[in-house]
């Protein structure tokens, strides 16, 4: 659920600069002032943070799954039944992206 609200906010984000880009591309040219600068320079730390955090969240996961599956595989190694640590997917159910 944290993934897809994560991938929701990037969505957000990557539309709401196209649009953007999209319209400062459209529009009169005009300078800009010292003040719309800061906005954007704050915008872009901001997405900055965002991108920063999905990354992190990205590679923790991974790195637990990457544990588990050592885990997994030492158990496998050993002999011992590991059938009660995995999970069966039901027909029609999707894997994970």
């Amino acid at each position: 659920m944290n993934d897809e609200r994560n991938h929701d906010r990037e969505r957000d984000a990557r539309k709401r600069i196209a649009t953007l880009i999209r319209a400062i591309g459209q529009g009169p040219k005009k300078p800009i002032t010292s003040e719309e600068m800061q906005k954007l320079k704050a915008a872009a730390d901001r997405l900055d943070h965002m991108l920063s955090a999905a990354a992190d969240g990205d590679r923790q996961a991974l790195r637990g799954a990457a544990a588990r599956l050592d885990q997994l595989l030492v158990e496998i190694r050993e002999g011992k039944d590991v059938t009660n640590h995995l999970k069966r997917r039901q027909k029609g159910q999707k894997s994970p992206p």
